[in-house]
């Protein structure tokens, strides 16, 4: 138990490291470049296709359902819209048709 909570609450400072420490460092700078400025507003799409493409590769019938319900979402609503399209028809998806 104790150890778990330790592990716990390294990950927790270590994340609030990470999270502060780009701040501190880019926070330096009186203005950004337009590349920085870029490649930063890539770094969601980025972490969002690392964590879709591994389940692409293994995916079943739920998955590329919720995955395609949360694409033609996305098209049209936003991230939180998108986000509980996919889940709720993965949950009932798993739920019901396997």
């Amino acid at each position: 138990m104790t150890t778990t909570l330790w592990i716990i609450l390294a990950g927790a400072v270590a994340t609030y490291l990470t999270r502060i420490g780009g701040h501190l460092v880019i926070s330096r700078f009186e203005s950004i470049h337009p590349r920085v400025e870029a490649g930063l507003n890539a770094v969601p799409a980025a972490v969002l296709t690392t964590l879709v493409a591994p389940a692409l590769l293994d995916a079943g019938p739920a998955e590329w359902a919720a995955i395609l319900v949360a694409g033609l979402v996305a098209l049209r609503g936003g991230l939180m819209s998108m986000f509980l399209a996919g889940a709720a028809v993965l949950v009932f998806a798993r739920q019901f048709l396997a």
